[in-house]
């Protein structure tokens, strides 16, 4: 089977299937208005995360979401597209949580002013902001629980 599926994949157009969401259903435009996209540089190459709209000056994303360039962007259904909707906000400043560490992803959670990080949202409550998971999607996927860093969350804003 597993063969069937590469050769498969290689038959696709190039970049067929790279934006798809996986394990989930499109969402009713503009339904989500939290829901933020940030886009940022590392080491010179365009890089991208989901992001949560947390309070109208703040975004929580995850950590590892950090570079150069970083900007929000709200209001988008379709980011391949233009929509009068969207607003596109540069971050002033990314404050990653002072205990974060990028080899094994511990504390991997960021807010960002004037603005992988996407909410795991559950009866309209953010849960969770996704870390790492596997590069194709396939689960498991593991989640910062929103939860356990209020006290930071809610102190770092107060000082901003």
């Amino acid at each position: 089977m597993q063969p069937l599926l590469l050769l498969l994949a290689l038959l696709l157009p190039l970049g067929a299937g790279t934006e798809e969401i996986i394990g989930g259903h499109e969402a009713k435009p503009h339904s989500r208005p939290y829901m933020a996209f940030v886009q940022f540089l590392d080491k010179s190459k365009k890089k991208r995360c989901g992001g949560v709209l947390v309070h109208k000056y703040f975004v929580l994303t995850a950590a590892h979401c950090r570079g150069s360039s970083i900007r929000v962007i709200l209001g988008a259904h379709n980011i391949e597209e233009q929509e009068r909707t969207q607003q596109v906000i540069p971050v002033k400043t990314a404050i990653p949580h002072p205990d974060y560490n990028p080899n094994n992803h511990s504390n991997d959670i960021m807010l960002l002013q004037g603005d992988s990080g996407g909410p795991l949202v559950c009866n309209n409550v953010v849960q969770g902001i996704f870390s790492y998971g596997k590069p194709d999607g396939t689960p498991p996927g593991v989640f910062m629980k929103v939860s356990h860093f209020l006290p930071w969350i809610k102190r770092t804003m107060k000082r901003l």
